[in-house]
């Protein structure tokens, strides 16, 4: 039962972890953002859009290789 409990936790972890913990926590915060946004009673939409396109570009210019 452990084994099978381990096994479950480590394919969860390297679906929502993948090959960048940092991307994980920019999504998961702005899921949290969403939600405090829109609980207060703003439109909530842009947000996610406005997310994905930072953390894009941020992760494509942190993947490349840096010129000397």
């Amino acid at each position: 039962m452990l084994t099978r409990l381990q096994a479950a936790w480590a394919w969860i972890y390297d679906f929502v972890v993948g090959d960048d913990w940092r991307l994980a926590v920019a999504a998961i915060a702005a899921i949290a953002l969403t939600a405090v946004v829109h609980a207060a009673g703003a439109p909530a939409w842009p947000i996610a859009p406005a997310v994905v396109l930072v953390v894009i570009v941020w992760s494509t210019a942190h993947a490349m290789p840096r010129r000397r």
